[in-house]
């Protein structure tokens, strides 16, 4: 009996082991390997060692997208993950039309990335966007969003938390709802203030909920490249790329696959040394209680 019921468990995980493996463990596996090669005409490769991860420490644009990440992930995730919780805790209220309005926050998340980034690149646009109109109203001269070099990253973000907020609020309904209704009672009862009532037994209560959205969300931003391909004009891209953006670059405009991939293996090292981080510190602030 044990055995047939293991037999049916591994036909069962199968599919999904299958596919795990021909779409993630492989691929993952041939970029490393690649990393570590020269490619030439036509798909030709040659194995050359460590030259790859030799020339990123001398790579000034990879030193550059390096920033622009690290800028991008600093600013999106914790505006995102504040701005979910706010809304969802208004969300999570006896409201007329909350439903309308739960929808409304998760439009951006069920649209296409790129229909989202030409969307907010005419709003962003400096002649004849519409941000830029509305500050012309109040005779505000509007930068030039997406081709100035100096701004162009901080557009990027605010269109990043944007439309992070909707999938993030959904998880952080989906906690609240979870909180025993009890805690709130006792807590009025003693005489505390909303206010005091979220900092002590909402926002700690949430923590797993907060833990889970901080990982998605920092995976995510350390692999941004949708919204910077899209988004910023030429004139700023050079200074703003990221990561993913380079690998982009280097693998598909200059043909340089061997050393993209090296990018790539870079950001996977990068992704999990933060994820580890993240979970051996999780022990200090997240409670499971």
């Amino acid at each position: 009996m044990k055995r047939t019921d293991m037999l049916w468990a591994y036909a069962m995980i199968a599919p999904t082991l299958l596919g795990l493996v021909v779409f993630y463990i492989w691929p993952l596996l041939q970029t490393i390997y690649l990393s570590f090669t020269k490619w030439g005409a036509f798909g030709k490769y040659k194995w050359i060692g460590l030259q790859n991860y030799e020339k990123l420490f001398s790579d000034v644009q990879l030193l550059t997208a390096l920033k622009n990440t690290l800028i991008y992930t600093v600013l999106s995730v914790p505006f995102s993950i504040a701005f979910s919780i706010l809304a969802a805790v208004l969300l999570n209220q006896k409201i007329k039309g909350v439903s309308f309005y739960r929808t409304l926050y998760f439009l951006p998340v069920v649209t296409m990335a790129a229909a989202v980034a030409m969307v907010w690149r005419w709003l962003f646009n400096a002649d004849f966007g519409l941000i830029n109109y509305f500050l012309g109203l109040f005779s505000i001269q509007g930068p030039r969003w997406i081709t100035d070099p100096s701004i162009a990253l901080y557009a990027v973000v605010i269109v990043a938390i944007w439309s992070s907020v909707g999938y993030n609020m959904v998880i952080f309904l989906a906690g609240l709802q979870g909180i025993p209704r009890m805690y709130y009672e006792a807590a009025e009862l003693d005489g505390a203030s909303r206010l005091r009532q979220f900092f002590t037994i909402t926002l700690p209560l949430l923590t797993p909920s907060i833990f889970f959205v901080s990982i998605t969300s920092l995976i995510g931003a350390f692999q941004v490249f949708d919204l910077i391909y899209m988004m910023v004009g030429n004139s700023a891209l050079e200074k703003t790329q990221t990561i993913a953006y380079l690998f982009y670059k280097y693998a598909f405009v200059t043909g340089e696959g061997g050393y993209a991939a090296a990018i790539a293996v870079l950001l996977l090292a990068i992704i999990l040394l933060v994820t580890v981080v993240q979970v051996k510190m999780q022990k200090r602030w997240v409670h499971y209680d």
